[in-house]
């Protein structure tokens, strides 16, 4: 089997972020604008926030994010475990960034299965398609998305996951519709995000991550996710973790 990598032309010109959503409702007061960008009491999504990632330096990221000081990175294993992946799923790593789960989640799945390594930025999928080929993991393939789509085929997989990305979707609704259009049906979408909570989150967090958990389970759930809940969680101080499962648009709103 031999390892391809898929590039489109991102709907948007700005290789910022990952994806977004624009308005399921009207008349909202936080979580939209007229223009059906997101946002929160405190404004837009920084429109800076995806530009170091136009052009990465991997080496400096690569230190960055695998790290042991690196919450998601530290429970590595013990998030991998909390996705209860099996041989031969397919599997989408959208924000892949410099391949970590993307490597773990190959591991999981196996030969007979597939992982697909999405982001927007180019150096960083370059880096990934290089270690996949060292390390003999043929089932890892690279896709180039966009602001507005993760371009993988429709219904092609089992699991997507979002890890610290989420924050970054300019338009989260179309990128949203882009992920429940590829998984397939009663396909799980897992995001572990920055857990934003005034008075008690770092300065970073406070400034870096447009709103709370509340806000963006609403937005995905509004995007055709019902939200189900993980037997055994991985236990996250800075970070939460969410599943859902592919539904009906607008039909995923849950009461817990």
């Amino acid at each position: 089997m031999h390892r391809r990598s898929i590039a489109h032309v991102p709907l948007a010109l700005v290789l910022g972020a990952s994806l977004a959503i624009l308005a399921v409702m009207t008349g909202r007061s936080e979580g939209q604008d007229p223009a059906g960008q997101a946002t929160t009491t405190k404004g837009k999504v920084d429109s800076k926030i995806n530009a170091p990632f136009r052009k990465p330096n991997v080496k400096d990221y690569v230190k960055r994010f695998e790290t042991e000081k690196r919450e998601n990175y530290a429970h590595r294993h013990e998030i991998v475990a909390a996705l209860d992946l099996k041989p031969g799923m397919a599997v989408a790593d959208v924000g892949a960034g410099t391949g970590l789960f993307t490597r773990l989640f190959a591991e999981k799945v196996g030969p007979s299965g597939k992982v697909y390594a999405v982001d927007i930025s180019q150096p960083f999928l370059k880096h990934i398609a290089e270690d996949a080929k060292k390390n003999h993991q043929d089932q890892i393939e690279t896709v180039l998305g966009s602001q507005d789509a993760t371009n993988l085929p429709e219904n092609s997989v089992d699991l997507v996951f979002l890890s610290d990305v989420y924050h970054h979707f300019e338009r989260p609704e179309k990128s949203l519709a882009s992920i429940h259009k590829a998984l397939r049906p009663g396909g799980k979408l897992v995001v572990i995000e920055f857990d934003r909570v005034e008075g008690r989150s770092s300065e970073f967090v406070l400034k870096h991550v447009r709103a709370s958990q509340a806000v963006f389970r609403r937005e995905i759930e509004d995007a055709g996710f019902r939200f189900i809940a993980t037997p055994n969680p991985p236990k996250l101080k800075e970070n939460f973790f969410l599943r859902f499962e592919k539904a009906g648009v607008g039909g995923g709103r849950t009461s817990k």
